[in-house]
């Protein structure tokens, strides 16, 4: 059961991942594989161990199809789902050698891109009722990046920008280097007019200036949570706010009440903890 939420244009993604993971895992060849006889089928279980929010599953699969095409993979779960510990989540059927060799770098998949999606609903569970959104950030793991902040979407949260190119995020040493809020502005509307353009600010007087300047959204440095809550005043109506800085699951909901519409979460990518599977291999 493939998920609905995955573009049709990124199964060339998928594809490209799944490339890179079997250069480093397979490389040559699977040399213990190799003892298994070349015409052996099996089954395999996999039961999920703990209580988690899938992710993953067309890269699980994509692993598995690359070795064996014919393979059956039967799931009880889609992506976006929560499961709970003990639940068998799906069921496999194919050539012996395939599912030993894909075994690895399928559950990776599935293990990363599940531990993001359920560290995800955790942060979207605590600011509930408060309009807040979570975002995630470019803090990912390297080469990545696209399949993490889809799991991101699965848990429940929202995307910043992907990368450079597709939003402006003037920071201190942008602003620096620019000479002022005022003067990077207009030189981010100029070069880039169509990109969202979202300015970081340390002090209320900053955040003047940046509403000044037309920003779409201004992200709030490190503010304390009165100042959170003065800032979102003062900008109401003009811009979005976003909050940065020091955001745990302690401290996110006393964030999330000051009213700012954003929340970006490093932790979601950045600190993640593999869900614990488990497949089970029987030769037929």
């Amino acid at each position: 059961m493939s998920s609905p939420q995955l573009a049709a244009a990124t199964s060339d993604l998928i594809e490209a991942d799944v490339t890179r993971v079997f250069a480093e895992d397979i490389g040559t060849g699977d040399a213990t594989a190799d003892l298994l006889p070349a015409d052996a089928s099996a089954s395999a279980t996999l039961t999920c161990r703990e209580n988690a929010v899938m992710a993953g599953i067309d890269w699980f699969n994509a692993c598995f199809r690359r070795l064996d095409p014919q393979v059956q993979i039967d799931w009880n779960v889609r992506d976006g789902d929560r499961v709970t510990a003990g639940s068998v989540i799906c069921r496999l059927h194919g050539k012996a050698r395939a599912l030993v060799s894909a075994e690895r770098s399928a559950l990776n998949f599935l293990q990363l891109l599940s531990g993001t999606a359920t560290a995800t609903a955790a942060y979207v569970a605590a600011v509930a009722g408060t309009g807040a959104r979570v975002l995630d950030t470019r803090k990912t793991v390297p080469g990545l990046r696209l399949a993490q902040k889809y799991a991101v979407r699965c848990g429940g949260g929202r995307n910043h920008r992907v990368g450079l190119y597709d939003a402006i995020l003037v920071k201190e040493n942008h602003i620096i280097a620019a000479g002022g809020i005022k003067a990077a502005a207009e030189a981010a509307r100029k070069l880039h007019p169509t990109l969202l353009l979202e300015i970081e600010v340390e002090n209320l007087d900053e955040l003047q200036q940046a509403l000044d300047a037309g920003a779409d959204r201004i992200m709030l440095d490190n503010f304390t949570l009165p100042l959170m809550r003065e800032a979102v005043a003062i900008a109401k109506g003009k811009a979005e706010l976003e909050i940065s800085g020091n955001v745990d699951l302690s401290t996110i909901g006393e964030y999330a009440s000051t009213g700012v519409d954003y929340i970006s979460v490093g932790a979601l990518t950045k600190h993640v903890r593999a869900v614990d599977l488990s497949l089970r291999l029987q030769l037929d």
